[in-house]
């Protein structure tokens, strides 16, 4: 058998060594092949996570979010003729009147009212509509009652004044207490993260980059200090010190940096043992360049990420102290005081909760989806 294939192999080779030169055709091409090229622009990495975070649409709409608060929070109170401490007992719970708006029937300055039908005449300059007719029925007989709508600017001779988020008890514009109050609330969480970060980013990078015995005291100080019930230190310290910023910023301080030291701590811990640190401590660099020129870059993202988280996380504590009545007192307001003026009242004038309310709804859920889109974005894992 594998004589008779040797045999048909070499009866072809000789087939093929007999072609006449006449028989072949050269095929050449004209395009000239090269290489393929590859071309790319060389980014940073700050411009790398620039790119990430701006193709977050949610990231960035909560941004723009903030960015409005904030400006609101810094224009806001010199945008009408009104001061956050201008009093107008004459024009108390006036109801929210907007331009425009009032055109629509949406914050119109309006409010239905319940009064007896005998008194209607008392109301005829602003009477609006008449909503319901009924009696109320008791032992000395039936009282007719009337449901109406008034103007309520009409009737306070007020047709030229506009309170666009209402008044309050002592006829304060709410719009101005407002945006002064969410300006307060900015500037204490602002306060209290930069001095968290400052004491947590030194304790952190110093148990984190050390370790040992010096990791090991510092976790067990720390945990000394977390044990600490807090309210009851909250309410020793504002009983000591009183109400005010300051007082709020020792408070948050004392137990605040310990979430950023924590995550400090992680990152050096990560970073520390990487071959670029080995070889700048073979070279000679000093403890400090290192932690600060090598290894705090690389941990930037998440420090950044936690502050954005703690931003909001203040805000809630404030507003829930001034709450409690242990926070900012009047005549100064802060979200959280006028959030527990507002529910004093909610029933009969829902507006005062409203707009504080939307406040801090929209502040605590842009923060949040600012700081995982951040987080998304600092994450190195996720370069394309």
């Amino acid at each position: 058998m594998n004589d008779i294939m040797l045999a048909d192999d070499q009866t072809l080779s000789q087939e093929i060594l007999n072609i006449e030169d006449s028989e072949f055709e050269i095929v050449e091409r004209e395009e000239v092949i090269y290489d393929a090229k590859f071309e790319g622009e060389a980014i940073s990495y700050m411009r790398d996570v620039w790119n990430r975070f701006k193709r977050d649409k949610v990231t960035v709409a909560a941004t723009i979010v903030i960015l409005l608060i904030v400006a609101l929070a810094i224009v806001g109170p010199h945008l009408n003729e009104f001061t956050y401490l201008k009093q107008d007992t004459e024009r108390a719970y006036m109801p929210p009147r907007i331009p425009g708006l009032e055109k629509l029937g949406i914050f119109d300055g309006t409010r239905v009212i319940t009064i007896q039908k005998k008194n209607i005449q008392n109301y005829e300059d602003c009477l609006l509509e008449i909503v319901d007719e009924y009696e109320i029925r008791s032992r000395s007989g039936s009282v007719p009652m009337m449901d109406i709508k008034i103007d309520v600017y009409k009737q306070t001779d007020a047709e030229d004044i506009y309170y666009w988020f209402g008044s309050d008890s002592l006829g304060r514009d709410m719009f101005t207490r407002l945006w002064q109050g969410t300006r307060v609330s900015l500037i204490l969480a602002l306060a209290v993260m930069v001095v968290n970060l400052s004491i947590g980013l030194v304790v952190g990078a110093i148990a984190g980059y050390y370790g040992g015995w010096v990791d090991i005291l510092i976790q067990r100080l720390l945990e000394i200090i977390t044990s600490v019930p807090q309210l009851p230190l909250v309410i020793l310290l504002i009983m000591w010190f009183g109400s005010g910023i300051l007082p709020l910023i020792l408070v948050f301080v004392l137990t605040g940096w310990v979430g950023i030291s924590n995550s400090v701590r992680i990152q050096f811990y990560r970073y520390k043992n990487k071959e670029y640190v080995l070889a700048s401590r073979t070279m000679g660099a000093k403890d400090r360049r290192i932690m600060y020129r090598y290894i705090l870059p690389n941990a930037a993202g998440t420090i950044i990420t936690n502050c954005a988280l703690s931003l909001p996380f203040v805000i809630f504590q404030e507003a829930g102290l001034s709450y409690l009545g242990l926070g900012i007192q009047a005549p100064n307001p802060s979200i959280g005081q006028l959030l527990a003026d507002g529910q004093k009242v909610l029933l009969d004038y829902p507006y005062l909760l409203l707009f504080p309310g939307l406040v801090i709804i929209l502040l605590m859920l842009s923060f949040n989806l600012l700081g995982n889109g951040l987080r998304d974005a600092f994450n190195p894992e996720l370069r394309e």
